[in-house]
């Protein structure tokens, strides 16, 4: 088995056979029989394009090197039984794929949708009976439901349609399933990121069906994140102001979305903006398009072997996400975890780049850090964070996938 395609180069084989052979025993002793099939669907990092998808905008995000490991069988009944020594089973019938008000907001209603887009979009489902271990970096933006619902997909995929299925539907019918059966309002970033592998580049220029392309992430650098902390729970109205303060000018301009604003238009528009306007919504449209510029940059520097103009277009968005978007703290709050990290991390690292990670507010922030600088910083923020706070991941080579 190729674990550097999945772990990379610096990955504890010992760890991972210890982890997949737990795995099989668990599925051993509660099934009587091995499993036959074994999947693994990993976590998220967003490198550049902060709060810019949900505006049809421009995102590098690359898949990193923790995961969910998942023994699987196929059943003979029309049922999907999921078990985790974390959570509580999720046992679905397939006969029944209706939306359920009830189960809003559980796995059970990711799989039902999942298996619900299946067929409507021509594919086959059938029952199988799934054990799983996660080392997905908790709360810290890294996307542990995207990767459970991708490798809900993945498994249908593989055992019912022989891998037909290609990365973007894949990580499509997961967002419907959160969209629709789960009730929450995802955009498709986090799926995509999951379901494609690799650092790559996304165009959300076409709405729901993201072009891309792949490249490779500098060498000699790791990506750490670290969950800063702070509640969640009372954040959701801070984000959606985001998208509708961008939406609200793109409105102005007679258009549903700010990608399809001409950024001329825009600026010529400014003094009239500004009677119509509040300075935070104007600045995070002027976000939106320097953001796009420099996920182009970047793209282009890591096509071009230049480091130095890569890590320049990261340091600038992470600016820009705290002056511009504002959202690296929320208003009133004197503790700002996420603010305090940025900062620390930018003198601590010599050459490297911060900034926030995904939403924002509350949470964590990632950092690119010199191989040989990383042991230094990571200890640092976990003197400040706590050990269990801090994270050091590399790309992962490949999406959700199928590996034996």
């Amino acid at each position: 088995m190729n674990y550097e395609i999945l772990y990379g180069n610096n990955f504890n084989s010992s760890e991972i056979e210890d982890r997949i052979s737990c795995l099989k025993r668990a599925f051993f002793e509660g099934e009587n029989k091995e499993a036959e099939f074994l999947f693994s669907s990993s976590g998220r990092a967003e490198i550049l394009g902060n709060h810019t998808d949900h505006n049809n905008g421009l995102v590098m995000v690359a898949s990193i090197t923790c995961d969910i490991l998942s023994a699987v069988n196929k059943s003979e009944e029309n049922v999907v039984k999921i078990y985790s020594n974390e959570y509580s089973p999720v046992i679905v019938n397939l006969n029944d794929l209706g939306v359920n008000k009830s189960e809003f907001g559980t796995s059970n209603s990711l799989v039902r949708g999942i298996a619900k887009a299946f067929l409507e979009r021509g594919y086959k489902i059938g029952g199988f009976t799934a054990y799983t271990t996660s080392n997905i970096f908790k709360g810290a933006g890294v996307s542990s439901s995207a990767a459970f619902e991708v490798l809900v997909c993945e498994i249908f995929n593989s055992l019912y349609n022989n891998g037909s299925m290609n990365e973007i539907e894949r990580a499509q019918i997961s967002q419907y399933a959160e969209n629709v059966y789960f009730n929450k309002p995802c955009g498709l970033l986090d799926q995509c990121g999951i379901s494609i592998g690799s650092l790559v580049k996304l165009d959300f220029g076409c709405g729901k069906c993201p072009t891309y392309e792949k490249v490779n992430f500098i060498k000699g650098y790791s990506i750490v994140i670290t969950n800063t902390g702070g509640d969640h729970a009372n954040l959701t109205e801070h984000y959606a102001l985001i998208r509708k303060d961008m939406e609200a000018i793109a409105n102005y301009f007679g258009k549903k979305v700010l990608r399809d604003v001409d950024y001329n238009d825009f600026v010529k528009k400014l003094p009239s903006l500004k009677n119509h306007f509040n300075g935070r919504a104007i600045m995070r449209a002027m976000h939106f398009y320097k953001e796009n510029e420099r996920v182009i940059t970047a793209f282009n520097s890591l096509k071009n072997g230049d480091v130095k103009a890569f890590l320049n277009a990261v340091n600038e968005s992470g600016a820009s996400s705290m002056r511009m978007l504002q959202n690296c703290y929320v208003p009133g709050d004197d503790m700002q975890p996420v603010a305090l990290a940025i900062e620390t991390s930018r003198l601590i690292i010599k050459n490297g780049a911060v900034r926030v990670h995904g939403g924002g507010f509350a949470g964590s922030i990632l950092a690119i850090v010199k191989d040989d600088e990383v042991d230094e910083y990571a200890n640092t923020l976990k003197n400040m964070f706590g050990d269990s706070s801090v994270f050091k991941a590399s790309i992962r080579e490949v999406g959700t996938t199928i590996i034996k």
